[in-house]
């Protein structure tokens, strides 16, 4: 009988079967460090478990990931006082691309995830930073829905359900976390340049 970790490793071995996903790790990574060495940041966005992992990957860069290093900036869209005073005065639609709108500028990155691709404020938080010059880069499932080609780089990861789908989705953003600290600081152990 299937259980959770069947489908995950399945999901998992669907991803890792497809060089281009690995390949893209290396790629957005590059993009990411080349932007925190210009001075940008990083941006993230997400509904729900989403949102959550958007929140868990800027902590992993503005704290520490796997050695002690200097913070890295980035912002997860998960203020309530923005999100709520967007929502009730513009409508939940634009509670991602005013906060994109108000801190993204030309050379910065903005992460968003979408399990369906769907979501109507995320589209939008792409949309206004492709118009502003910000490289966008989209993690998503199921086709990848609407959002499906609408970005400078994208996942569309295997999965049934958010929960394959998230869980993906977390690997990504560790894995461009590891190789970020990597590139900007050396192999851990070495000493880096810091």
């Amino acid at each position: 009988m299937p259980t959770p970790f069947h489908d995950a490793r399945a999901a998992l071995d669907a991803f890792i079967a497809d060089d281009a996903n690995l390949a893209r790790i290396e790629t957005v990574a590059e993009i990411v460090a080349s932007a925190f060495s210009a001075g940008g940041k990083v941006l993230a966005c997400g509904n729900g478990g989403s949102a959550c992992d958007a929140m868990h990957f800027c902590e992993e860069l503005t704290g520490r990931f796997r050695r002690d290093r200097k913070p890295l900036p980035a912002i997860a869209c998960t203020d309530p006082g923005h999100i709520t005073c967007t929502a009730n005065d513009y409508g939940f639609e634009h509670v991602f691309s005013r906060w994109v709108e108000a801190l993204a500028r030309p050379g910065d990155v903005l992460i968003v995830l979408s399990t369906s691709g769907n979501s109507e404020n995320v589209v939008r938080a792409a949309g206004t930073a492709r118009e502003l010059g910000v490289t966008t880069v989209a993690l998503l499932g199921r086709g990848g829905g609407r959002l499906a080609g609408a970005c400078d780089h994208q996942w569309i990861v295997p999965g049934d359900t958010p929960d394959r789908i998230q869980e993906l989705h977390m690997l990504i953003l560790h894995a461009l976390v590891e190789r970020v600290e990597t590139l900007l600081f050396g192999n851990p152990g070495t000493g880096g340049h810091e």
